[in-house]
């Protein structure tokens, strides 16, 4: 019998297309993959892509070939673009342990020349040194509060304490400050981001794309040769956007929907929603509305679970779990989900019901949130016009009015830069500022991103979020929600504690 064998094509000494290539030939030939490896060259494996990958579409052969790629002093707002893929690895460099300079920020190309630059440049400088200035005070206040332990070291104590005050401080930071992110991912997936990059409204997103496509095609010239702007995926936003904007009446007759005739402030009523519960105290949640689930969700799961470890039919699976009682559908449920421990991952059966939530979150929060890629998930733009979050250590530091004097110059400055151009001017605005979104996940990422991102040591802003989601599902889905393991906290609680607003 032939011996068992394991080995790398390493890529140290195969190029990521060859490699490709000796995968997607053992489809046809009895050779080991050492053996046709070594009768691939560089040349002989673009011919085989241009074949099969280009020219009869074959791209799943792309998978094969692997990317590493470093991404340096980009905008968080390019960022979000480069992070759009769910089959890819990312590792950013975070705002909640490392500080920022005050040139850190990248200013759109689309404002060379423009009237507004200055202006744009600098609200952007007042916003960092209203950061930088307020990292001492946040800092004093958390030193007092949580002092050196005896025989800690002096580094030591810095990593301990550094995120309570910097992840305080970094609501301040525009989209507009720059990150470094690597990204791991196969060839398909790079050229499919090169495509969207090309196709973005925004020039540095397109100028990154075509960066993007020069190194890829040193390592993989032949699977990202082609990669060219979308046509469709550049039109299909500005013309959905018209459909419900201009070709239509909206349902608004009497009043204009962009509200031209009035002042966008809403002079006549107060803009943070005062009156209406906005602020923290009187039990207000539509900032997380879960506007659809499967009503039968918990039994479709249950009788999945059965399906899968019997040998009936679903549809006699799901009779008999809707002819339980309910302390029998309980019993299942213990079974299904009792032993799992704290980093267990649940069966895959409860992908069979999902939730979609539309969200309000701060953008800090959102940036997380956006690292959850087994959700859908459809942000809307940047803007400042749904209020700010402000943090209770700010406030409690004595540093309150500045923050909210730097929110309200963001906020002046994003609407003079709206009105040019909408995309441009969500580098503007700082992570404080709330973003909405929807998103529609299953339960089994359910589990995950609340037991996650309800942790001690994740942002009290992205447990806010995890808390809330958490305690929507368990409202429609106890059965199978009370195995999540989240910490004794609630939502309100983290409002209390860690915002002066939200």
């Amino acid at each position: 019998m032939p011996e068992r064998e394991i080995y790398l094509l390493s890529p140290r000494a195969l190029s990521p297309e060859t490699i490709a290539v000796a995968f997607a030939k053992t489809s046809r030939s009895p050779e080991s993959f050492r053996e046709i490896a070594a009768e691939l060259s560089d040349e002989s494996s673009a011919k085989f892509h241009e074949k099969w990958v280009v020219g009869y579409g074959h791209a799943s052969v792309a998978e094969h070939a692997v990317l590493h790629i470093a991404f340096e002093n980009v905008s968080r707002v390019a960022i979000e673009t480069i992070e759009g893929n769910r089959l890819a690895s990312y590792t950013e460099k975070s705002t909640r342990y490392q500080k920022w300079g005050m040139d850190d920020f990248t200013i759109p190309p689309e404002l060379d020349g423009h009237p507004l630059r200055d202006e744009f440049v600098n609200a952007i400088r007042l916003l960092f040194s209203t950061y930088a200035e307020s990292l001492d005070p946040v800092k004093n206040l958390i030193v007092e509060r949580s002092p050196r332990r005896e025989n800690e070291s002096a580094e030591a104590y810095d990593r301990r304490i550094r995120s309570q005050y910097v992840d305080r401080c970094r609501f301040l930071l525009p989209a507009a400050a720059n990150a470094n992110v690597g990204m791991t991912a196969t060839a398909r997936v790079i050229e499919m981001t090169i495509r969207k990059m090309l196709s973005h409204p925004l020039a540095e997103v397109q100028q990154i794309g075509e960066k993007m496509k020069e190194v890829a095609k040193a390592e993989a010239p032949t699977l990202v040769k082609y990669a060219e702007a979308n046509e469709y995926a550049m039109k299909a936003g500005q013309e959905i956007g018209n459909w419900g904007l201009e070709n239509r009446d909206w349902g608004l007759e009497n009043r204009d929907w962009r509200l031209e005739n009035r002042d966008w402030r809403l002079e006549n009523r107060d803009w943070r929603l005062e009156n209406r519960g906005w602020r923290l105290g009187n039990g207000a949640s539509d900032w997380c509305s879960l506007i659809d689930y499967d009503r039968e969700g918990e039994d479709k799961i249950l009788a999945a679970a059965i399906y899968r470890f019997d040998e009936i039919p679903y549809a006699n699976a799901l009779a008999y779990v809707k002819s339980l009682k309910e302390n029998e559908k309980e019993g299942l449920a213990a079974t299904l989900l009792g032993k799992l421990g704290r980093y267990d991952v649940p069966l895959r059966e409860l992908e069979y019901s999902t939730y979609t939530f539309d969200l309000v979150m701060d953008q800090g929060a959102y940036a997380e949130f956006k690292r959850h890629r087994m959700m859908t998930q459809t942000p809307q733009r940047l803007t400042t016009r749904l209020g700010w979050t402000t943090p209770l250590l700010i406030t409690e530091a004595g540093f309150g009015s500045r923050y909210e004097a730097a929110m309200e110059t963001a906020s002046n400055v994003y609407e003079k830069l709206h009105a040019f151009n909408p995309d441009v001017a969500q580098y503007i605005v700082p992570n404080g500022f709330n973003r909405r979104a929807l998103a529609q996940f299953n339960l089994r990422e359910a589990f995950a991103f609340c037991q996650l991102r309800s942790a001690a040591n994740a942002h009290f802003s992205i447990r806010r979020v995890a808390q809330k989601i958490y305690e929507d599902i368990s409202r429609v889905h106890p059965l199978l929600t009370k195995y999540m393991k989240l910490r004794e906290e609630t939502w309100q609680s983290v409002e209390e504690n860690y915002f002066t607003r939200v």
